[in-house]
């Protein structure tokens, strides 16, 4: 895992996951972005971290953020979001990436949810980054590792809304008819997908639609379309299948193509992740 990513540009670009031992639903990722620009991608975990140096702007739910130094970064699973350097020197980060059931079953309470994506509280976190890198450390020990997400979560406890509300992600808010195009999004992931099909599946005309979706998502529903794609095919070169395969069953053209797509929302191509991951 030498070396800089096939996909980045810049020297001083780079970007690791980890997987735990004995651990399912997390991985770990630390990265140092100075010229990589993340397209609109999505986790189906939550996203928490810790800015270690530098600023990074993203856009989230329609709108921009900042992130620096001292910065947690609080992301609900499904949420589209992009990521670019603020500062010349760009920004370093941690963070893990915690399926919402885990995140259950570790805390031992319901209805997590953040209602912003950046806290500015640099005491937690602090605390918070060395947490994560003392989860990087013991990625081989599963019991260390288990005890280290407890204290990672009752850390960020304070942080979490009991009920998801109105800022539920795509798919679980109460807007009904971007529900029901999301969800067809879903069954046919790898079909070439239609606007008039999203459209009368939400129950409007399909510029009518589009446009309430990119105000509602702030990103178009193709966009949206292949974040899903890509966060798909995450899973699946994660449960070791082969980049091709992948591409196909997530109707991409070809592999070149999912790896171009990877590479520019992930920050690794698909198979530097699966080496990563140990695959």
């Amino acid at each position: 895992m030498q070396g800089v990513p096939d996909a980045f540009d810049h020297p001083a670009d780079r970007a690791r996951f980890r997987r735990l031992a004995g651990v399912e639903g997390i991985e770990l990722y630390r990265a140092h972005i100075v010229r990589h620009a993340f397209e609109p991608h999505a986790h189906d975990g939550f996203g928490l971290g810790a800015i270690h140096s530098g600023v990074e702007r993203f856009r989230y739910r329609g709108s921009d953020h900042l992130a620096g130094r001292g910065s947690l970064v609080l992301m609900n699973p499904e949420v589209l979001h992009t990521g670019r350097a603020e500062s010349d020197g760009g920004w370093r980060y941690r963070m893990v990436y915690i399926a919402p059931a885990l995140v259950e079953a570790i805390s031992g309470q319901r209805g997590w949810w953040f209602a912003q994506p950046v806290g500015h509280d640099p005491a937690t976190a602090q605390r918070l980054a060395a947490l994560l890198d003392a989860l990087w450390a013991a990625a081989d020990d599963a019991l260390a590792a288990q005890g280290l997400l407890l204290e990672t979560l009752q850390l960020l406890q304070p942080w979490a809304r009991a009920n998801a509300g109105d800022d539920a992600p795509a798919g679980r808010s109460a807007d009904r008819a971007d529900a029901r195009a999301l969800a067809l999004m879903h069954d046919r992931l790898a079909d070439p997908l239609q606007l008039d099909e999203l459209a009368a599946a939400a129950g409007f005309s399909p510029f009518h639609f589009q446009r309430r979706f990119k105000a509602q998502q702030g990103v178009t529903p193709h966009q949206m379309l292949m974040a899903l794609r890509l966060a798909r095919a995450k899973q699946l070169l994660a449960a070791g299948r082969a980049p091709a395969a992948v591409a196909a069953e997530v109707g991409l053209a070809d592999q070149a193509h999912l790896t171009r797509r990877f590479a520019r929302m992930y920050g690794v191509t698909p198979a530097r992740y699966q080496r990563q991951l140990g695959l």
